[in-house]
């Protein structure tokens, strides 16, 4: 990252500061010095962040266990020489956010909702992310002028029912500096619902403090919180306590988690990972298939593997604790859900087969009579 965005980030932290006083680890000799990371694999590793921004916070380097391969905190947050394997498919826009930028800040691809990005720079980098591409000095956050055109272009759009705060991530603004772009969003008429996506209560669980939840608690605004996680190990204490702020303040959350090989790819993680969420008063939300994003082809499943993974949580996880399964488009043509289909085609008398979780197959409507279909 370059000098410039290094202290505007460090300059957020000290403005959004709370008791923890440890640095974020930004460099890869950092990460070394920490036993993180193999001193063998930093001349790689330096590669690896000349073009990808690294960056892990204290809290997350709590989580981790050294020295564990299969760590799935490490292997989120903690840059790999894979990241240099670059497939040609993968793409540096791979949802296609550019051709729908009508302004700077504004992404604007359904008529009734649309993604504003007041800063583009995160507490710390999961390393399957396309914004984890380094972003030039000067554009880490929208100037006073640029956020004002963004603002406008809302206003102007009365089509425009939900506004997404994203980024980068949103709450690493100060509170002071969120709390005028929710006011600013509350007067305008047309906007009814906020939705915040977010990874602070897990990477940087001490920010949400009583100013940040007054920041996201506007009147004449309904505000939901969208917490991205991918593991039952990153809800640890504090992550739990920030959570539980957020829902007593009267913010309801939901939660996105991408599919990812080798940390959560499995039924049996998935599971865990939903029920603790659901029972912090978290509904999950989506389950995203892996973008092409560049240099991460190793964390991307097949969509049969996804698919063959939600039919097993659907044989045994509780209907309120069921994400659906989506593939953001390459290109910028939205979200669709890819899961499983039960129901077969309706055949010339009327009816269809559909499969039980269970693979089982029987016949819908079914025959009349005592006999079934």
């Amino acid at each position: 990252m370059g000098v410039r965005a290094c202290e505007t980030e460090r300059a957020q932290e000290r403005e959004g500061a709370h008791e923890d006083t440890r640095r974020t680890s930004r460099r890869v000799s950092e990460l070394v010095d920490q036993g993180l990371v193999a001193r063998g694999e930093m001349e790689a590793l330096e590669r690896v962040a000349e073009r990808f921004s690294v960056a892990i916070t204290p809290d997350l380097v709590d989580l981790v266990t050294p020295g564990d391969p299969n760590d799935p905190i490490a292997k989120q947050f903690l840059p790999s020489k894979r990241e240099l394997r670059i497939l040609p498919e993968e793409r540096v826009d791979p949802i296609g956010d550019d051709p729908h930028t009508p302004v700077k800040g504004i992404t604007h691809r359904y008529p009734d909702r649309l993604l504003l990005k007041p800063v583009h720079v995160c507490p710390a980098y999961c390393r399957f992310c396309f914004r984890r591409e380094k972003v030039g000095p000067g554009s880490e956050v929208l100037s006073r002028e640029e956020l004002a055109a963004a603002i406008d272009y809302v206003r102007a759009h009365e089509e425009v029912w939900e506004v997404i705060l994203s980024g980068g991530d949103p709450l690493i603004l100060p509170p002071r500096k969120l709390a005028e772009i929710t006011a600013a969003l509350a007067a305008i008429p047309h906007v009814r619902i906020l939705r915040v996506h977010t990874r602070v209560p897990v990477m940087d669980p001490g920010r949400i403090d009583a100013a940040m939840i007054a920041a996201l608690r506007v009147p004449d605004l309904t505000t939901y919180l969208v917490l991205h996680t991918n593991h039952p190990r990153e809800l640890g204490p504090k992550a739990r306590e920030a959570c539980t702020r957020i829902v007593d303040a009267g913010i309801p959350m939901l939660s996105q988690t991408v599919l990812l090989r080798g940390v959560n790819a499995d039924a049996e993680t998935l599971k865990a990972l939903f029920r603790e969420l659901v029972v912090l008063r978290v509904k999950p939300y989506y389950l995203h298939h892996g973008d092409l994003a560049v240099g991460t082809g190793h964390f991307r499943t097949s969509i049969a593997e996804g698919q063959s993974i939600l039919r097993e949580l659907r044989q045994g996880l509780s209907g309120i604790a069921q994400p659906t399964y989506v593939l953001d488009i390459p290109g910028g043509y939205g979200k669709v859900p890819i899961g499983p289909e039960y129901l077969g085609p309706e055949g010339e008398d009327g009816r269809r087969t559909v499969e039980d979780p269970w693979g089982r197959r029987h016949v819908y409507p079914p025959g009349s009579g005592k006999t079934g279909g």
